[in-house]
């Protein structure tokens, strides 16, 4: 690997540690930093939409309210460059706990992908399109 090659993947994968990062603590305003203004966002196997990203902060930010604390780890991603774009996928988990802490019913668990279609910015590495591939889910987990 060339020397640009690993400090994209590095870059690379700070952006993707980033998207989860927002996603558990709800810093909605972040996504700018993840997502070019005109990305376009595919929730549909999570049970949202495909819209822009500020439809995609709207959704996020409303569903993911009901589950004060959130979990999410993502995997190696799998990156094949085009010059200066890149199609990456990223394995994930996700949990998600209710208001009432993992003790209580609620508990959710979640699993996939995330496709992303990136690009290299004046700002670094954004990703223009995301598609969650949702694999699976379990729910009504109690915590131990």
């Amino acid at each position: 690997m060339r020397e640009r090659e690993i400090a994209d993947r590095l870059e690379i994968g700070d952006l993707l540690a980033r998207y989860a990062h927002v996603l558990d603590v709800g810093d909605w305003a972040r996504l700018d930093l993840v997502f070019t203004a005109d990305a376009v966002l595919d929730h549909t196997s999570a049970g949202g939409g495909r819209g822009t990203r500020e439809e995609a902060r709207r959704w996020l930010a409303e569903t993911l309210s009901r589950w004060p604390v959130r979990h999410h780890l993502i995997g190696l991603p799998v990156v094949r460059f085009e010059g200066d774009e890149a199609e990456v996928t990223v394995p994930y988990t996700g949990t998600l706990v209710p208001a009432g802490g993992a003790r209580g019913t609620g508990l959710v668990r979640t699993g996939g992908w995330h496709h992303h279609r990136m690009a290299r910015t004046p700002y670094g590495w954004r990703s223009g399109e995301l598609v969650e591939e949702q694999a699976w889910r379990v729910t009504g987990e109690r915590g131990v």
